[in-house]
């Protein structure tokens, strides 16, 4: 299929701002800026590896990213995303969320307050980790990640969710749902999240109560439990309450088994009958991670910094593609097209450069 290269061009315009806005760069200023960064950005995407290997501004571009704050790269992404998002009108969805986390192994030796230790297995000493939202609406076709955070050691849960979630908020018309899995299954969450009013699908560990419970239900017996909770934090105990939705072997027609299923919610209204279903869309958060390692750009830096602009420059790729080009072309051949423009562009301003001062 052959593109249409103005509209390849005025994409890639757009991935220039996002660079010139999240590096506090000028375009044609005396300093380079997201015209000539993209073109390294774009083939070390391409050919996921590192910006070292394949051009020579890796320090400068590195420079540059250490010399603003962090905040930019998630602010930065969301003005894109409020702007690339018209084409599907996100301010007037209400939509299906889903969380989790995902990390970046790091070889060297581990240090500093954003290495997350590592057993060591394939020389992974430790993990860069980030906690990212993704819209997984059954409705809407894009499955497009909405915000990104770097994780800190010892950092609360809850209060990351809540913040993604309160920057996302006024982008939308309403959040009708959030998914999680069972690694989010936490009392101060589920407190936290009926309080700030965000409607809420956990998948719950089999615990000794749930197994209790399973065991004495009929097979494709589907129940609720209210359940209250207490939480110590602080020298205060502080009172919750959710619902527990149980199902005894449920049968999968995707792959001809029947499992038991447990979840937590503040929806009491929930249907039993759709929460499986529901609940499985959250697995489509895993799918847009798999898109994005297809432009992974590898780094060996110990700075988050650089680390966390280069996993948001991939999510914005992802977004560009799954929003503007999903149905023409896989998301490899986006990156390639947006990489070969790039290094026209480049290539064209440097050769007139060169006759200028011959």
């Amino acid at each position: 299929m052959t593109l249409n290269r103005d509209r390849i061009f005025r994409t890639i315009t757009t991935l220039d701002t996002f660079v010139n806005h999240c590096l506090n760069l000028k375009p044609q200023g005396p300093h380079l800026s997201g015209f000539e960064y993209n073109r390294d950005l774009l083939k070390a995407a391409m050919a996921n590896t590192y910006l070292e290997t394949v051009g020579s501004k890796a320090d400068s571009i590195h420079l540059a990213i250490k010399n603003v704050p962090t905040s930019n790269f998630y602010w930065e992404y969301l003005r894109t995303l409020e702007i690339v998002g018209k084409r599907f009108k996100l301010d007037e969805q209400d939509v299906v969320l889903a969380f989790d986390y995902t990390d970046e192994d790091f070889y060297g030796e581990v240090q500093g307050f954003w290495i997350h230790g590592w057993t060591g297995k394939a020389a992974v000493m430790g993990k860069f980790k980030f906690l990212s939202c993704a819209l997984v609406s059954s409705d809407i076709p894009q499955r497009i990640p909405l915000i990104s955070i770097p994780i800190h050691l010892g950092h609360n849960m809850a209060t990351a969710v809540c913040f993604c979630l309160s920057l996302l908020q006024p982008m939308v018309r309403s959040i009708k749902l959030v998914l999680f899995d069972r690694g989010f299954y936490s009392k101060e969450l589920m407190l936290t999240l009926s309080k700030t009013g965000y409607p809420y699908l956990i998948f719950v560990p089999k615990n000794e109560r749930v197994k209790r419970e399973l065991a004495e239900m009929a097979e494709a017996e589907r129940k609720k439990i209210h359940y209250e909770f207490a939480l110590n934090k602080d020298k205060t105990i502080l009172r919750g309450k959710t619902t527990l939705a149980l199902l005894k072997k449920i049968f999968d027609p995707s792959n001809g088994k029947s499992f038991d299923w447990a979840f937590a919610t503040n929806q009491d209204e929930i249907d039993l009958d759709y929460i499986v279903p529901t609940y499985k869309g959250r697995w489509r958060i895993e799918t847009g991670f798999r898109v994005q390692d297809e432009a992974r750009i590898k780094s060996k830096s110990k700075d988050m910094r650089i680390r966390f602009f280069f996993f948001v420059y991939e999510q914005v790729l992802q977004l560009l593609w799954a929003v503007l080009y999903k149905e023409e072309l896989s998301f490899k051949a986006f990156v390639i097209a947006m990489y070969e423009m790039s290094n026209e562009r480049v290539a064209r301003v440097e050769r007139r450069a060169a006759r200028a001062t011959a």
